[in-house]
């Protein structure tokens, strides 16, 4: 049974959430104060409605996805991987030292961290394969 268009839709708990949260963020942006955070926040959680919760949020601006690092913050980023991997990893051979330095333990995390700042930025980003035997299964590029 479809409703008919003039029927408003009924909202869910999931979408009252959301509305919250977007309500919190605009409190925090300064957009909002206090009283009216929560006057708002009360008319949400009685909303029924789609529509009663629309109105609640119609009067501030729509949410902006955060864009992607672009390359050159990627690449300002490695050297302090790089700082983290060596502070790291002298750590653990100065507790293999420590220890007795038997068996050098610490190869294997030096061995695994250091191939993967080797590899790069980005070098294991998945994506979904496509077709009909490789549905719902992730490859590695």
């Amino acid at each position: 049974m479809t409703p008919l268009p003039d029927t408003p839709i009924r909202a869910s708990d999931a979408e009252r959430e959301h509305h919250v949260e977007l309500l919190r963020e605009h409190a925090a942006q300064g957009r909002l104060t206090i009283d009216e955070l929560s006057d708002r926040l009360d008319r949400v959680y009685a909303a029924r409605t789609r529509d009663e919760l629309a109105v609640l949020v119609e009067d501030l601006p729509a949410r902006q996805r955060r864009a992607a690092p672009s390359r050159t913050q990627t690449r300002a980023r490695v050297p302090a991987q790089w700082a983290a991997f060596l502070a790291v990893n002298l750590l653990l051979i100065a507790i293999w030292a420590l220890t007795g330095a038997g068996y050098f333990w610490p190869v294997w995390p030096l061995l695994g961290w250091g191939f993967g700042l080797l590899k790069g930025p980005g070098s294991c980003r998945r994506r979904r394969s496509r077709g009909a035997a490789g549905r719902g299964l992730e490859a590695f590029r």
